[in-house]
């Protein structure tokens, strides 16, 4: 190994290191553009399917509430893909968090749109398969609501 190095010159080695140094940022500013564009057409999405009030509350706080389809409970749901499901009482306090979504590995903005669908109509199926976790106020869940 080091007779072939010493073979070697010192550009050489160094062409060969920027090459393929390049090569590589140039991979993964390819798989940052693609993660972008998943990003984007996943929260297109959720927002065409929020009520605008629910996209007034999403555009200001990267949050927004939803009503369960059978207890009537208001569920706070944040931006992100797990742990981000919060059921309020009437003083916008935390009562639990809710942690379920979609098998795969999807966009914040798809596994969003799939907890408001499942609480918004199947709420007692969609707690029957979640985990609760104690009610630790992240900053995001804890905002005032929008009027």
């Amino acid at each position: 190994m080091l007779v072939r190095l010493r073979e070697m010159s010192l550009r050489s080695v160094l062409r060969r290191a920027t090459s393929t140094l390049g090569a590589t940022l140039a991979a993964i500013w390819d798989r940052w553009q693609a993660y972008e564009r998943i990003e984007a057409r996943g929260l297109a999405l959720l927002t065409a399917w929020l009520s605008p009030e629910q996209r007034a509350q999403f555009e200001k706080y990267k949050r927004f509430d939803v009503i369960g389809s059978e207890s009537g409970k208001r569920y706070r749901i944040c931006y992100g893909t797990s742990t981000n499901v919060y059921e309020m009482d009437s003083g916008d306090r935390i009562v639990l968090g809710w942690c379920f979504r979609p098998v795969g590995a999807l966009a914040a903005g798809d596994v969003m749109l799939a907890q408001k669908i499942a609480l918004e109509t199947d709420e007692r199926g969609t707690l029957l398969v979640a985990k609760p976790f104690p009610s630790s106020m992240p900053p995001r869940a804890n905002l005032p609501p929008v009027s």
